[in-house]
């Protein structure tokens, strides 16, 4: 019996996919369930699991767009899994040369014992000129006239160096296709940018009492919950603190309606395999520091090995994304539509600052937000940051209830 394996439908919206990369070989046999190809939509990278077992004819090339519902592959489930490999190495045979492999041999045997006359690399006067307005060393090239004299036409097709003398080095190039999901990103990212009147607030925030409370108890969250308490769980906490103070900054626009959020999605941007993923964390207003720290361990995996499902990336009320970790200081982050906003996260960097007077060395984070001028207006904007600033500087008080170790047990 051939099956007709289609392309099934990875989620809402999704018309098509490209095959990434195929698995297994046309002619394979596959068992059931098993891994016969990757494949890219517009938001994540998913595996395709052989349906049954059988001998796969594959339909489709690497690269292609293949509609949703259609044949991708067949598989004959009539044919009997083949037995092991019984096949019995045979030493290798050194190939005799061809009669053409000789002739060429000879060949450059006898041009590299032409001998070199006062003709060889010296270019005719026309080929002067030429090489002279290209700025162009006669000895870079190789003649093609007799006995290696440059001729007007070597010139002619001399590439000019871009004012260097010498054309030295690799000058290759390489071409790749773009996946469909770099080719999505790319496409939200220029919508952003063109379709929104986005514009970029900045704050500093010290981070001096985060880092006396990761110092003091970081171990012993590590070992009740079983995951690192990060930088993350107190930049979320602070983004759902400011975002009921300024919900306005929680809302997106359809059409001509403004629709505001009474719950917080996170999303977060990962740098995954593929390129720029984002997970979503559900109500983070209702998780803890140890539920959020979870969470965004288990979404950063999930992305990083390219497990992650088209419904963890979906939707999305506000973006937390942290260039930090790739040490950037300061950077205008674009925003994910359709949100409205995003906070860019920087590196910690330790500079003076002048507190109570004097002048002292504290670790200082730099935070930008991105946001849609059409519907958060400066003063919304400014003050959500300053709300963020506020509760990372004070965050027993804003953020655990002047209950620290409740706050961090549960």
């Amino acid at each position: 019996m051939i099956l007709e394996m289609k392309v099934p439908s990875p989620g809402e919206s999704i018309t098509e996919v490209e095959i990434a990369e195929w698995l297994v070989q046309d002619g394979d046999y596959v068992e059931k369930d098993q891994a016969i190809a990757e494949v890219d939509s517009d938001k994540a990278t998913l595996e395709l699991p052989a349906e049954e077992s059988g001998t796969i004819t594959l339909k489709a090339e690497e690269g292609d767009a293949v509609a949703v519902g259609a044949v991708v592959c067949l598989i004959d489930t009539s044919a009997a899994k083949p037995e092991g490999d019984t096949s019995e190495s045979t030493p290798a045979v050194a190939a005799k040369p061809s009669v053409a492999t000789e002739e060429v041999e000879q060949k450059e045997e006898v041009e590299q014992k032409s001998v070199k006359t006062y003709a060889t690399g010296t270019a005719s006067p026309a080929a002067k000129k030429i090489l002279a307005e290209k700025n162009l060393d006669a000895a870079s090239l190789k003649g093609t006239g007799k006995d290696g004299r440059i001729t007007k036409e070597d010139a002619i097709k001399a590439v000019p160096s871009m004012g260097t003398p010498l054309l030295r080095g690799n000058r290759g190039e390489t071409r790749s296709k773009l996946s469909m999901l770099r080719r999505k990103v790319a496409e939200r990212l220029v919508s952003a940018k063109n379709e929104t009147a986005m514009l970029t607030t900045f704050n500093e925030v010290d981070m001096s009492p985060i880092f006396a409370i990761r110092k003091k108890y970081k171990e012993d969250f590590k070992e009740k919950h079983g995951v690192s308490l990060g930088f993350m769980s107190f930049f979320t906490k602070a983004v759902v603190r400011a975002l009921e103070l300024y919900p306005s900054v929680n809302s997106m626009i359809d059409g001509k309606e403004m629709i505001t959020f009474d719950f917080a999605d996170i999303s977060i941007a990962v740098s995954g395999p593929k390129g720029l993923m984002v997970p979503v964390i559900r109500n983070a207003e209702a998780l803890t520091f140890r539920g959020i720290e979870a969470e965004v361990k288990r979404l950063a995996i999930r992305a990083r090995e390219g497990e992650i499902t088209v419904d963890e990336m979906t939707g999305g009320t506000f973006t937390i994304t942290n260039g930090g970790v790739f040490g950037s200081m300061l950077s205008t982050p674009i925003i994910n539509p359709p949100q409205s906003a995003i906070l860019g996260m920087h590196n910690i960097v330790e500079r003076p600052v002048v507190k109570n007077g004097k002048i002292e060395i504290a670790p200082i984070m730099y935070v930008a937000l991105s946001y849609d001028h059409r519907i958060i207006d400066g003063k919304e904007s400014v003050g959500f940051l300053v709300a963020v600033k506020e509760a990372l500087e004070s965050p027993e008080e804003l953020l655990m209830e002047n209950d620290l170790i409740k706050a961090l047990e549960m």
